[in-house]
């Protein structure tokens, strides 16, 4: 009897956890698309699919999967120089938007979970916070 009591407590935590996790997420989501519009739209073009040699793409891009650290501090400071994004080199200049933490934390959870990406981990403005220029 503890023993299922216990299995019982863990499979309702682990529910309420990723089900809160969802709702954080969804929430996220949706100011991040805001700033998305405001921010962003102008050089990655609403469907993220950026333009070639120029701008890099957002959607089902690789360099977000593998580069997640990269990416945020890209946002939070601005970014120059190359990189390569699905097969295509981009080498050029983002300037810092200005963004809070939070701001940061949303926009990338919804770039994250958009256009064919998707993140298992939500991103938090404490993470955000944690990258630092270098």
């Amino acid at each position: 009897m503890k023993s299922f009591f216990l299995i019982y407590l863990v499979a309702i935590s682990l529910l309420t956890n990723f089900l809160f996790q969802d709702n954080e997420l969804e929430k996220s989501m949706k100011r991040g698309k805001a700033i998305y519009a405001d921010f962003c739209v102008t050089c990655h073009l609403t469907e993220g699919e950026g333009v070639k040699n120029a701008f890099p793409p957002l959607a089902k891009s690789d360099y977000l999967k593998k580069n997640r650290e990269e990416s945020i501090k890209g946002i939070k400071y601005g970014q120059k120089g190359e990189l390569t994004v699905n097969g295509v080199q981009y080498n050029g200049l983002m300037p810092s938007m200005g963004l809070e933490d939070e701001e940061i934390a949303d926009v990338m959870n919804y770039i994250l979970n958009s256009w064919g990406n998707k993140s298992d981990k939500l991103v938090t403005p404490e993470e955000v916070s944690l990258i630092t220029k270098k």
